[in-house]
């Protein structure tokens, strides 16, 4: 007979952002625990609050399935001897697999145990799983508590675990599991009594906790989005804000509060930042798209007392924006650019200078990557100016006291201070992309100071031998990278890679050459890896990427050109044929001595059939490469499949003739050379 089982594990308030990964990982634990007991099992869902996880299995079987096994042991020649006696050999073998050795079996020369275990009532099995499933979840951050040894995320209170109405018995961190939970910490009661799988939902809804999140996040959603439409705005649901409020609560209740106009003079992005980052709430807009003077914020209870609850959210959000408006006012009064001075009283990295000095090196940079791409003068002139106050906001008391508004403060700053609307979006945009998936820079002059800055930092990190190795990365040098190669991809910038870092390496006073070597090789190889993590994302064949990357990647956009082009005709009959055309081709040419061929030499009309058409692909390529067109390129090589097949089929290439075995070498030499400039089609599986 079928069973449903639960296990709850309830702690102290779990911070809200490891709750979705817990969740996750305890559907998966559970999961993998089950498959390896053998327990035939239906759904699976991981269900938590702030002071719960927990996961419900239904449909669980009453027994596990039975295990039957053929053990390969040693040959029949080890295992017995000439008297047809087992040997000691046999003898262990027949031990380990827990029977007889009379009861091994011989099959094609060696001996096997046949070995059947019959399955265990799950009910036994359940103490010493669920105590497995506790001790295996790990979290991101650990703590002990009391006298224990055990590390939780949080202190364990109480353990609820059921296998349909019977309590699973055992004890982990001194609480012992039983059939108890609680509800809401100030509406609910102590102790709820949970009587069987199929009471947990209402038994905790009784109480004032609604444990699924999926109903709390739908509920929450439609709260706000009801709220604000009542009060003539429209509210905006930031999805990882609301994904973190849904773990913050058990018992969500929206409300709406509101601040004084005056504020409304603010930058919007500081008015929103202290709502979101720093108390959680949603911001409303107008029909006209503008800040409205209010807020919409989400309570852990029902409506009992709301305009208490209100005032006191209104209160501490006035005080945010009074400190915000401050700072915005005392910030005014010095133009951004006699900021600049002050960095030089900040260090940018131990052994790398102050910001001031990086400052300088940006100018540079961008001054030198926007020549490099003969981008016009007067964007040279922005870009310029833009890093010269790019790190300038730092120093404001807006930015000391909210941080996440660096970059947006500089271009209010910048515009205020009477620089050029190109200048402060410049200044805004270098930072970008500041996450996965944030906008990229627009403006020509944005995107120079943007990947300025971002080469400045990763070179000069590595210099200092802090390269990101597994998870750690702690100054965000992938996604630097990453924002680097979307951004050459985007703006179709075809620029050096290794001009891109020597010019940098230059600029940190970088000049003993095997540093610099070893420092543009390592840099190189992490720039290959984002590269493959956009191609792997685009959904490329790991062989093709393979095949572009071989090539290499110091032009990133270039090689990003190449692996479309493979993207569209690698997977083509006719380029599988000449894949292997060219690998064949490729294998002879390792024999080569030179690629000097000599017409005079060739005997075989196919011999002088494929030169010519080498000679017409070498000049077609040639366009072609110059244009960008590699799909052509691809296209042009998969036609020289013909020529190549009739050359072998009417020649020897290995011929006892010096001269003719040379030549057609040099020949097979020089379309592998003008095969392998797009990308190397030995890689492509066939």
């Amino acid at each position: 007979m079928q069973k449903d089982l639960i296990l709850e594990i309830g702690t102290e308030e779990i911070p809200a952002k490891f709750m979705p990964g817990v969740l996750a990982q305890l559907e998966n634990i559970t999961k993998t625990k089950l498959t390896e007991l053998r327990i035939d099992h239906g759904e699976i869902r991981a269900v938590g609050t702030p002071r719960r996880m927990a996961v419900i299995v239904k449909a669980v079987a009453a027994s596990q399935d039975d295990k039957h096994s053929e053990n390969k042991g040693p040959s029949v020649k080890i295992a017995f001897d000439q008297a047809g006696a087992p040997t000691k050999a046999a003898i262990g073998f027949a031990r380990g697999q827990g029977i007889d050795p009379a009861q091994l079996v011989v099959k094609d020369e060696y001996v096997y145990a046949i070995v059947q275990e019959i399955g265990r009532p799950v009910a036994e099995l359940l103490p010493a799983l669920f105590t497995d499933i506790v001790e295996s979840i790990s979290f991101p951050k650990t703590m002990r508590w009391g006298d224990l040894d055990m590390r939780f995320v949080r202190p364990i209170r109480w353990i609820l675990a059921l296998f349909e109405n019977e309590v699973v018995t055992f004890t982990v961190a001194g609480v012992e599991a039983g059939k108890t939970t609680r509800g809401h910490r100030f509406l609910g009661q102590a102790e709820v009594e949970v009587n069987s799988v199929a009471d947990y939902f209402a038994r905790l809804s009784e109480n004032y906790v609604m444990v699924d999140q999926d109903e709390r996040r739908q509920i929450i959603k439609e709260q706000i989005e009801k709220l604000a439409v009542s009060h003539g705005g429209t509210a905006t649901i930031d999805q990882e804000l609301l994904e973190e409020v849904v773990y913050l609560v058990e018992y969500p209740t929206a409300l709406c509060g509101t601040f004084e106009e005056k504020y409304l003079s603010l930058p919007p992005e500081a008015i929103i930042t202290p709502m979101r980052e720093h108390q959680r709430y949603f911001p409303v807009t107008g029909k006209d798209g503008k800040l409205l003077p209010m807020f919409i914020t989400v309570r852990n209870g029902g409506q009992d007392h709301i305009d208490i609850v209100r005032h006191g959210n209104e209160r501490v959000l006035k005080a945010r924006l009074a400190d915000a408006r401050f700072f915005f006012e005392e910030d005014r009064k010095i133009p951004l650019a006699n900021r600049v001075e002050k960095l030089k009283t900040i260090v940018f990295q131990e052994g790398l200078g102050t910001l001031h000095d990086k400052v300088l090196r940006l100018e540079h940079l961008a001054t030198g990557l926007g020549q490099m791409l003969n981008v016009d003068q007067d964007e040279i002139s922005i870009a310029k100016r833009g890093a010269q106050l790019a790190k300038a906001d730092l120093v404001t008391g807006m930015v000391c006291e909210f941080t996440e508004l660096q970059g947006i403060m500089g271009r209010e700053y910048a515009k205020l201070s009477g620089e050029r609307t190109e200048v402060a979006e410049a200044v805004f945009e270098h930072y970008l992309p500041r996450f996965a998936g944030d906008e990229l820079p627009q403006t020509t002059a944005g995107r120079l100071v943007s990947i300025a800055d971002k080469i400045d930092n990763i070179v000069a990190t590595f210099s200092r031998g802090l390269i990101p190795t597994g998870s750690q990365d702690p100054y965000a040098l992938r996604r630097q990278a990453l924002g680097i190669v979307n951004i050459l991809i985007e703006a179709q910038y075809p620029v050096s890679l290794t001009a891109l870092v020597s010019q940098a390496m230059d600029l940190l006073g970088i000049t003993e050459q095997e540093q610099r070597t070893k420092l543009l090789s390592d840099i190189q190889e992490f720039f290959r890896l984002r590269i493959k993590n956009v191609l792997t994302e685009d959904n490329l064949r790991y062989d093709m990427i393979d095949a572009v990357l071989t090539i290499g990647n110091d032009n990133i956009y270039d090689t990003w050109l190449r692996a479309k082009a493979m993207a569209v005709e690698g997977g083509t009959e006719a380029m599988q044929k000449a894949v292997q055309a060219l690998v064949r081709v490729g294998n002879l040419a390792k024999n080569a001595t030179s690629d000097a061929i000599d017409t005079t030499l060739f005997i075989a009309d196919a011999e002088q059939a494929l030169y010519n058409a080498y000679h017409e692909a070498q000049a077609i390529i040639t366009k072609y490469q110059a244009e960008k067109n590699y799909q052509g390129v691809l296209a042009v090589l998969a036609n020289m499949t013909g020529p190549i097949d009739a050359f072998f089929g009417a020649v020897m290439v290995m011929v006892e003739d010096t001269a003719v075995k040379n030549n057609r070498l040099a020949l097979l030499k020089s379309i592998t050379t003008l095969a392998t400039q797009t990308a190397d089609l030995t890689k492509i599986v066939v």
